[in-house]
C-alpha cells in the first residue's frame, strides 16, 4: 500500500503539470465576470479562515463571517449612496481606500461608471475586481420610506435545514453492556450520531433581521423520554438541560431607523475598537493578506452562528446623533463550566475550575458542565466619528454566579480567577493623507494594561506598508478580547509586526511580513520566558480574471519544553516550522474552473529529526449560469509524519457551512459538494467526503475512534426562500 500511494502521488503530480501546460495557452483574458448571486464567492475569506483554523483545534462555525458578504452579493452597495460604516463591512477595503473613495465622490461628484474607481488613489485592478460582486454605480439614490406594507412586500424569508453524519461506527456509538456502562458512564454517547441544524431568518434589507437557530451535535440528545434518559445519566438533575436542540439561539435586530443605529434583542455580537477590550465572535489574525491587520468593529450586530460561547444574550442598542454614537448593552446567560465545589445544602455551584468552550454535551460529564453557572455582562461604548478621525471608549463588567479557581500552575498564575472582572479601553483611527494611524489601550480590573498601535501607509499605487506594535502585560485579563496576537489570549506578549505589499504591475504582487514576538512569562508547555519569529513571503500572479496563482513561503520559530527524559529540569528548546505552498486557479471555460494546490510542511524540534507533511489536491468546480446544477469536486493526497506536521485546506461545503480538516498520517481525501436548484425558492445541497488512510488501521481517538482506515461523512441541506 505504501508504494501504491507513492506512485499515485507521483502520477497525480505529473498529471497536474501536464494539465497546466495544456491549459495555459487556452486561457483568455476576457474582462467579463460571471457572478452567481445565489451563493457567496468565498475566495476573499478562505485564506483568513484557514489562518483561524491553524490556531485552534476547535470546530468553529464561520456563518457570521460568510453571511455578511453573502448579503452584499444579493444586495450590492451603490457607491454613490454609501458611507464609511457600510464600506468597512467589505473586509478587503482598508481605511485609506474608504476615505479616498468618499473624498473623491465629494470632490468630483457621483461616480459615472465603476471604471472610474481606477482614478481613485489606492484602487488597483485587483481591488476593483474583488469589489465587483458587492457594489454597483447608479445616479439614483432614492431613500426607502418604511411602512409595514412595504416591509413585508420586500422582505426575505429563509429556512435552512441541514443533516450530517459520520457513516462509520465510532466507539462512542458502539454497543455496550449495561453493567459496563454503569461502571463507566462516560464511555458512550447519550444521543444519536446525526448532527442536525435548522435556521429560520427574516430580513428586510439590512434594516431588520429576525432569526432562530437550533443545533444538535453528533452524540447529543435531541428528543428524549425522561425515564430512559434518567437511567443513562444516573440522575434526573440533568433532565432540565434538555429542551429540543442542544443549542438554540434567537435574535431581533433593527438598524438605521432615525437616531437608532442598532437595536438588538436576544443574541448579538459586540465588537469595538481593535478587539483588545471587547470583541465577541471570531476575529481575523495574521494571514497572507497582512495589510488587513486593522480590525473594523461592527459594533452591535445580530448573532447568527452556533459558536455556543462567543456571543452575548440580552439587549443592546446604539444611538447616533450627528458625529456621536453611544452603545449600551446588557447580557445575561448560562455558560458551560467545570464544577469543582457545590453547596451541600442546596447544591448551588460555589467554585469552578475552568470555563468550557467546546459546546459539546454528549456524555454525562459534559452535560454536568452545561449551563453550570450564570454570566452577566454590561457596559457601553461611546465614539466620535468624523470623516478622518474616529475615537472611542469602551467599558464593561463581567460577573459570574460562582468563583473561578483554576488549578495552579506556574504558567497560568496571572490568568483570571474570581467572580468578576471589568475592562476599560480607548481606541482611535486617524487618516492623514495616505496614512492611517490606529490603536487601542485597555486596562483590566487588576490594573494591568495592554495596548497596540499601528499604521497603514499607502506610499503610492505600488507600495503599501503596515506596522504594528503590541504590548500585552502578563497580568492583563480580557475575557472577551480578540485582538491581533500570536497566542490565544491577549496577555503575556510583546511584538512588532512589519508588512510590505508591492505591486510592480497590475498582474503581479509581492506580500511579505515579519512578526518578532517575545513572551515575558511562561506559557503552556514553555517553562521559561521565550521568543518567537514568524515571517512570510507570498507572490501573486493574476494575469486575467480567468487565471490566478500564488507561491508562498512561511517560517515560524518558537520555543517548547524539551522532551528529553534525561533532563531533571524542564529546559526549553527551539522549534522550526516551514511551509511551502503553490496555489493556482484556472477558469477553463464559462462553466468549469480548476484549482490546484501543493503544500509542504517541515517541522523540527531542537536537533531532532524533521517531521514532514505533504498535500496535493485537484479541484474541479462546475457552475453554469441558469443551470440548476453546480458542484465542486476535490481529490487530495496527503502524507504527514505526525500531528505537528499536519496540513489544513479549506473545502467547499454547503451554504454557510465550513470544512477545514487537519490532515495527517498518510492517505487520500476526496469530496463532492453538489447544489441543485429545484425551483426559484428551493435549493438542495448534497456533500459526501471520505478520508482513506494507508498507514493506520483505525482513525480518531477516544470516543471518536473508528475501527478501520476510512472516515466518511455525508451532509444534506435544503433551503426554502419565501
Amino acid at each position: 500500500m505504501k508504494y501504491i500511494l507513492y506512485y499515485r502521488f507521483m502520477f497525480f503530480k505529473i498529471a497536474c503539470a501536464v494539465m497546466l501546460l495544456f491549459l495555459l495557452p487556452t486561457v483568455g483574458f476576457s474582462q467579463k465576470k460571471d457572478v452567481d448571486t445565489t451563493e457567496i464567492e468565498k475566495d476573499d475569506v478562505i485564506e483568513k479562515i484557514e489562518s483561524i483554523a491553524e490556531q485552534t483545534d476547535a470546530e468553529l462555525d464561520y456563518t457570521d463571517l460568510l453571511e455578511n458578504l453573502d448579503y452584499y452579493v444579493k444586495n450590492p452597495i451603490n457607491l454613490n449612496n454609501t458611507n464609511s460604516d457600510e464600506l468597512r463591512k467589505l473586509i478587503f477595503l482598508n481605511e485609506i481606500q474608504i476615505t479616498n473613495l468618499l473624498a473623491h465622490i465629494e470632490k468630483n461628484g457621483k461616480l459615472i461608471s465603476i471604471n472610474e474607481l481606477q482614478s481613485v488613489s489606492g484602487f488597483d485592478p485587483e481591488t476593483i475586481n474583488k469589489l465587483l460582486p458587492y457594489v454597483y454605480v447608479s445616479s439614483k439614490t432614492s431613500t426607502r420610506h418604511f411602512s409595514f406594507k412595504e416591509m413585508f412586500a420586500n422582505s426575505k424569508n429563509q429556512l435552512l435545514m441541514r443533516y450530517s453524519q459520520i457513516l462509520e461506527e465510532q466507539k462512542g456509538f458502539s454497543p455496550i453492556t449495561d453493567s459496563a456502562l454503569n461502571e463507566s458512564p462516560n464511555s458512550r454517547y447519550l444521543g444519536s450520531p446525526q448532527k442536525l441544524y435548522a435556521k429560520y431568518r427574516f430580513t428586510y434589507y439590512n434594516n431588520i433581521s429576525f432569526g432562530i437557530t437550533g443545533e444538535k451535535d453528533a452524540g447529543e440528545v435531541l428528543a428524549f423520554r425522561k425515564d430512559s434518559l434518567s437511567q443513562k445519566v444516573g440522575s434526573p438533575k440533568f433532565l432540565h438541560k434538555y429542551n429540543g436542540f442542544d443549542f438554540t439561539s434567537a435574535h431581533l435586530c433593527i438598524r438605521d431607523f432615525g437616531v437608532i443605529k442598532a437595536l438588538a434583542i436576544g443574541d448579538y455580537q459586540a465588537q469595538f475598537g481593535q478587539g483588545l477590550t471587547l470583541w465577541t465572535g471570531l476575529g481575523f489574525g495574521k494571514s497572507g493578506d497582512a495589510t488587513g491587520i486593522k480590525k473594523n468593529g461592527q459594533g452591535i450586530s445580530p448573532f447568527t452562528s452556533v459558536n455556543e460561547n462567543l456571543f452575548m444574550r440580552g439587549i443592546a442598542t446604539t444611538v447616533g446623533i450627528k458625529k456621536i454614537e453611544l452603545s449600551l448593552f446588557y447580557s445575561n446567560k448560562k455558560i458551560d463550566a467545570n464544577i469543582s465545589s457545590l453547596d451541600s445544602t442546596d447544591s448551588e455551584v460555589l467554585y469552578i475550575s475552568s470555563l468550557q468552550q467546546t459546546g459539546l454535551h454528549s456524555i454525562p460529564s459534559e452535560i454536568a458542565d452545561k449551563d453550570a453557572i450564570g454570566e452577566t455582562a454590561y457596559g457601553g461604548h461611546i465614539a466620535y466619528k468624523a470623516k478622518k478621525l474616529n475615537i472611542g471608549a469602551t467599558a464593561f463588567k463581567s460577573e459570574y454566579s460562582a468563583s473561578l479557581q483554576r488549578q495552579f500552575q506556574l504558567y497560568n498564575q496571572f490568568i483570571f480567577n474570581g467572580k468578576e472582572n471589568s475592562n476599560i479601553g480607548f481606541d482611535y483611527s486617524y487618516v492623514y493623507k495616505n496614512i492611517n494611524l490606529f490603536g487601542e489601550v485597555s486596562q483590566s480590573a487588576n490594573n494591568a494594561r495592554a495596548f497596540l498601535t499601528g499604521a497603514l501607509l499607502s506610499l503610492d499605487q505600488k507600495v503599501t506598508l503596515a506596522v504594528m506594535y503590541r504590548n500585552y502585560d502578563k497580568k492583563y485579563q480580557g475575557l472577551y478580547s480578540a485582538a491581533f496576537a500570536e497566542g490565544s489570549s491577549m496577555a503575556n506578549e510583546k511584538g512588532i509586526f512589519f508588512n510590505i505589499l508591492l505591486k510592480p504591475s497590475s498582474a503581479f504582487t509581492i506580500n511579505a511580513y515579519m512578526d518578532n514576538i517575545s513572551f515575558p512569562w511562561m506559557r503552556f508547555r514553555v517553562n521559561s520566558p521565550s521568543k518567537a519569529l514568524d515571517y512570510l513571503v507570498q507572490m501573486n500572479w493574476i494575469p486575467s480574471k480567468k487565471m490566478a496563482m500564488y507561491v508562498r513561503y512561511r517560517q515560524t520559530e518558537k520555543s517548547l519544553n524539551s522532551s528529553d527524559a534525561d533532563d531533571i529540569i524542564d529546559f526549553t528548546t527551539g522549534t522550526l516550522k516551514q511551509n511551502y505552498r503553490y496555489n493556482a486557479s484556472f477558469k477553463v471555460s464559462s462553466t468549469i474552473t480548476l484549482k490546484n494546490r501543493i503544500d509542504i510542511i517541515r517541522y523540527k524540534i531542537g536537533e531532532g529529526s524533521v517531521n514532514k507533511g505533504y498535500l496535493i489536491y485537484q479541484d474541479v468546480v462546475y457552475k453554469k449560469i441558469k443551470s440548476p446544477l453546480s458542484f465542486s469536486f476535490r481529490y487530495a493526497l496527503f502524507d504527514a509524519d505526525s500531528y505537528d506536521s499536519r496540513l489544513y485546506a479549506y473545502e467547499t461545503d454547503v451554504l454557510y457551512a465550513s470544512s477545514i480538516p487537519a490532515l495527517y498520517n498518510k492517505g487520500i481525501r476526496y469530496y463532492l459538494t453538489a447544489k441543485y436548484t429545484l425551483s426559484r425558492n428551493i435549493d438542495f445541497w448534497l456533500r459526501f467526503a471520505q478520508t482513506s488512510y494507508s498507514n493506520v488501521n483505525s482513525t480518531g481517538t477516544g470516543l471518536t475512534e473508528i475501527e478501520g482506515n476510512t472516515r466518511s461523512e455525508v451532509k444534506v441541506q435544503m433551503r426554502i426562500k419565501f
